[in-house]
């Protein structure tokens, strides 16, 4: 089985959320399979030179562009046994950050028509393209439009993978003809309220549809999760299916992570350690017998932060914790957990800002780790936090729903603690729970056991694609 990845992002090239850390963990599971995957990414000016210098040049081609040929150059790294290849176009991707410009649609259209027409110059054929977020999502319709007669693709199918349906890549009618080359007839298929959406395109003309998690499946064939697409969603339902993502857990490893500052298994005596050591980094209290809560999130709303500016004065105020926060975002939620710090200097601190070796910290010393989402199509924070012994609490939405399971005390199963409603008080009932259970040492014990013998490897749900990939193949 012969797969090609094409996204806008991976880790550890290029990043600004959990997709990246999908595209490059996921293929080495594949890859550990028998798949022979690779990826394809645009290479953006903000890649480290320490990868920029390892490419080597194995294409240059002409890529349409609507009527226009745009030039083409593909690179390549071989990292950690996966190809992975690298689009050149300066004009599209020699600038600061990904994301956000106003030729947005162009640019992607011509990533996409590029993936397309590099596959003869680079040697690869593969069985399935796996198309990842609007970025990538019109492949499979220009797969159908300009190349299914070709005999190289005739036999090409495809995957469509949504990571969020918010964000949808919505362009003017324009862009049908002079970006993507099709005429009238291929509205239809991505006609949004007259406008063009990319991820519409990918929905109907894929061999399958997936999500990140089978609860966010549901959800997003409902009016309120489903931002317009619902409708089509449900007529897809025989081939959509929700696969829960999983995370790198060789990297993430509290036994090797030589970024904490205390390395441990499951000992919550050495667990511990890491919580006085950042304590004391971070200015707050140093007290092993204080719980310690945390987020490391985007500073959105969808990341259920109003519930949280609702009530942290008064979590503050009242109860005998400490509250750690790491993330950049909406400048009025950096500005009010500034001032809340300002307030509360010996029980919160607000970390504003992006710091990979401060997260693996704050995961490896908090006791309690909160996800209060709006909605949360997977989640990669809450198995990061298990992995590290740090216990969720969440809304039970999306992934958090698949993967994080209240605590029953007469039994001694769940691995965190949940609410439902997006409800500021019903969430700040269930922190106060799952911290009333931290001073009973009994429970204690027995969620974080559970939360350390979790599986939250990538090896089930690459099974689970390759499984997939074979039925459309067949």
């Amino acid at each position: 089985m012969k797969v090609l990845f094409a996204a806008a992002e991976a880790h550890p090239f290029i990043k600004t959320g959990g997709l990246a850390d999908v595209i490059g963990a996921l293929p080495k599971a594949l890859k550990g399979a028998g798949v022979d995957v690779r990826v394809i990414l645009p290479k953006y000016k903000g890649i480290p030179e320490q990868f920029r210098s390892q490419m080597e040049p194995v294409a240059v081609l002409d890529v349409p562009v609507g009527w226009r040929n745009q030039y083409c150059g593909i690179e390549q790294i071989v990292y950690e046994g996966i190809p992975v290849y690298f689009v050149d176009n300066e004009y599209y991707f020699g600038r600061d950050g990904i994301y956000g410009y106003m030729d947005d649609g162009e640019r992607f259209a011509f990533f996409n028509r590029a993936v397309l027409e590099c596959l003869p110059s680079i040697n690869f054929q593969p069985d399935v393209l796996h198309c990842h977020d609007w970025h990538a999502a019109v492949v499979p319709l220009l797969l159908k439009a300009h190349y299914r007669h070709i005999p190289f693709y005739s036999n090409m199918r495809t995957v469509f993978t949504i990571h969020n349906l918010l964000y949808q890549g919505v362009f003017p009618y324009s862009v049908l003809g002079e970006l993507l080359g099709l005429d009238s007839s291929y509205f239809t298929s991505v006609e949004y309220y007259g406008n063009v959406n990319y991820m519409k395109g990918g929905i109907v003309h894929s061999d399958h549809v997936t999500t990140v998690s089978p609860t966010y499946a549901d959800e997003i064939r409902t009016a309120y999760y489903g931002y317009g697409l619902d409708g089509l969603l449900n007529s897809r339902a025989d081939s959509l299916s929700g696969i829960v993502n999983g995370i790198d857990t060789k990297s993430y490893n509290p036994n090797t992570d030589s970024k904490i500052f205390t390395k441990y298994r499951s000992n919550l005596a050495k667990k511990a350690e890491n919580k006085l050591g950042l304590q004391q980094e971070l200015g707050l209290p140093v007290a092993p017998y204080i719980p310690m809560v945390a987020m490391v999130t985007r500073l959105v709303d969808s990341k259920g932060l109003d519930l949280l500016t609702r009530v942290l004065d008064e979590l503050l105020y009242y109860d005998d914790i400490q509250f750690v926060l790491l993330g950049t975002g909406d400048e009025s939620y950096e500005r009010w957990f500034r001032e809340a710090a300002w307030r509360y200097p010996t029980k919160l601190s607000s970390q504003i800002l992006f710091n990979d070796a401060l997260s693996r910290k704050i995961y490896a010393a908090s006791d309690i780790f909160l996800m209060p989402s709006k909605f949360e199509p997977c989640g990669i924070s809450q198995l990061l936090a298990l992995r590290y012994g740090s216990i969720p609490v969440v809304r039970e939405t999306g992934g958090l729903n698949d993967t994080v399971h209240a605590y029953n005390e007469e039994t001694g199963e769940g691995n965190g603690f949940t609410f439902k409603d997006y409800n500021a008080h019903d969430m700040m009932f269930t922190l106060r729970r799952a911290v009333s259970y931290y001073h009973k040492p009994e429970h204690w014990k027995k969620v974080t056991k559970n939360a350390f013998a979790g599986d939250y490897s990538w090896s089930v749900s690459a099974q689970q694609y390759i499984d997939i990939y074979d039925s459309i193949t067949e």
